[in-house]
């Protein structure tokens, strides 16, 4: 198979899976190519197929195992339907649409993500394996973005943060599109790092984002996540929201 090529690599291997899970006709059970198999044969790199295994992973359209051997890789766990096809698209179309559509679209999603993420009690005696999992990421993504050189770096890290943020609330739908949307959001996230000149201000409002979740304050986390999209992310002159993405 030719190489991929372009600068929207994730979403051209999400298509290629897609088009392997139906070409194929594969049902529950049956085992997708390893990450590393994937890579070689489409000449990408292997964080590239596993991002793109994450986003399926969070759809619940497959269960990843970690390690080696005949037990390790990406197994299916539903019935591929047009629903796969349609969220799949999501992270082809988004290129069709004004950076401000998507970025209100994540404001959205964070509101309600940070309020539902809030409500969910922190305490390891009743907190689920996934929460405890995606409040983990969180802290550690805090910590990263701490320890980030470049501003390619920290927007790394940066957007693993808000993903863990809207995994914590439970929304499997809001994860995936959040997924696609920080692929989309990423060399304008770097941008706003530039143009900010520091991330100071940044890392304090991910500090409140993340006291006002692991504290149970919904509204706090609302407010936080509001002001702190609106300082990455302010409103362009006219003329540059009719930009594509």
């Amino acid at each position: 198979m030719s190489k991929l090529t372009g600068s929207r690599t994730f979403e051209q291997v999400l298509a290629e899976i897609e088009r392997r899970i139906t070409r194929s006709g594969l049902t529950v059970g049956d085992r997708l190519p390893g990450e590393r198999q994937l890579a070689e044969e489409l000449q990408v790199s292997r964080s590239s197929v596993r991002e793109a295994f994450r986003v399926l992973e969070t759809l619940g359209l497959v269960e990843c195992q970690v390690g080696r051997g005949p037990n390790a890789g990406a197994i299916l766990t539903y019935d591929p339907d047009g629903t796969l096809t349609d969220l799949l698209r999501l992270n082809l179309s988004l290129s069709s649409l004004t950076m401000r559509e998507v970025i209100d679209t994540r404001l959205m999603i964070e509101q309600w993500s940070a309020a539902q993420a809030a409500r969910i009690p922190h305490d390891a005696e009743s907190t689920a394996k996934s929460t405890a999992k995606s409040t983990a990421a969180m802290t550690a993504a805090l910590a990263a973005m701490d320890n980030a050189t470049t501003p390619e770096d920290f927007v790394h890290h940066d957007m693993a943060f808000h993903i863990a943020l809207t995994d914590r609330a439970g929304n499997t739908l809001n994860s995936a599109i959040m997924r696609a949307l920080s692929n989309t959001l990423h060399q304008y996230a770097v941008e706003a790092v530039h143009r900010l000149g520091h991330t100071a201000d940044l890392q304090t409002d991910h500090r409140l984002i993340h006291t006002a979740i692991t504290t149970g304050a919904p509204t706090d986390a609302v407010t936080a996540v509001t002001e702190h999209l609106a300082r990455a992310y302010p409103p362009r002159a006219p003329e540059k929201e009719r930009e594509n993405c």
